[in-house]
């Protein structure tokens, strides 16, 4: 299983935020560093992966619109895949 925990009052901008997703180990060398391939990468992933999304509101504030889109690949991903977990815990 593989846990990535996102911390919003960390993530400054989009860039950051895919740094941090291109390091979990499940996510290929090819990651494409947007949320299409993010989705594409996340609905092919065989193991359990855990996504703990931390200070929303910070992230929303850092990303705008984008946090929101963010959101919404995760849902779809968990969607396809039932591997794919994510949580936004309370601010």
């Amino acid at each position: 299983m593989c846990t990535c925990i996102l911390n919003g009052k960390l993530i400054t901008d989009r860039e950051m935020l895919h740094e941090i997703l291109a390091e979990l180990p499940v996510l290929p060398s090819w990651y494409g560093r947007n949320l299409d391939a993010l989705h594409d990468c996340l609905t092919d992933v065989q193991e359990e992966v855990w996504i703990r999304i931390q200070n929303e509101n910070d992230l929303t504030l850092h990303l705008g619109n984008y946090a929101a889109a963010f959101l919404n690949v995760l849902a779809a991903s968990s969607e396809e895949n039932n591997k794919i977990h994510y949580v936004v815990e309370p601010d």
